[in-house]
């Protein structure tokens, strides 16, 4: 299991006193700034919310030292972690955080070996999961839904996934 977890991504400047556009990735996305200083995957920097409200399909954030708009927009696409231990505990056998599900077994319903699990992906239309084939090749993009991953068994590190059927 991951010992960082990626609550958040900076994206664009907002305005010109150094607020930022912020993608979370928590179940509640204001919950992000409660959650202390995040840092980045390698723990170098540190970064403190001093504000965070609700913009259009993203949050505006305000970062402790960053005042204008140029020091914001050296952020942008810096993904935002926190360590594991930070995070409320998971109660709930469907319930996982996302950074564990990275390299678990993927197979299809017979239980042939598809891949493992490269990434989850959020473009805005939902969650994507990425297989990295067993074989190799290009990876695979698959909707990350109940339809489409009917199971997650977290004990044995698989997930079964039902490709969707290409119409054409």
């Amino acid at each position: 299991m991951a010992d960082r977890i990626r609550v958040a991504r900076i994206g664009a400047a907002h305005g010109i006193r150094g607020d930022v556009k912020l993608w979370s990735f928590t179940e509640d996305p204001m919950a992000v700034a409660s959650y202390g200083p995040l840092e980045t995957e390698d723990g170098a920097r540190r970064f403190e919310i001093e504000t965070v409200r609700p913009g259009k399909n993203f949050l505006v954030a305000r970062i402790a030292g960053v005042v204008d708009r140029d020091a914001a927009e050296k952020l942008v696409n810096l993904d935002l972690f926190v360590p594991r231990d930070r995070l409320p505990p998971i109660e709930d056998a469907d319930t996982y955080y996302h950074a564990d599900l990275i390299g678990m077994a993927v197979v299809d319903e017979d239980g042939t070996a598809l891949g493992t699990v490269s990434a989850i992906h959020n473009f805005g239309a939902g969650d994507l999961i990425e297989i990295a084939p067993a074989g190799g090749g290009e990876p695979l993009l698959m909707p990350f839904t109940d339809a489409t991953v009917p199971k997650i068994d977290m004990a044995a590190r698989r997930i079964v996934v039902v490709p969707p059927i290409a119409s054409g």
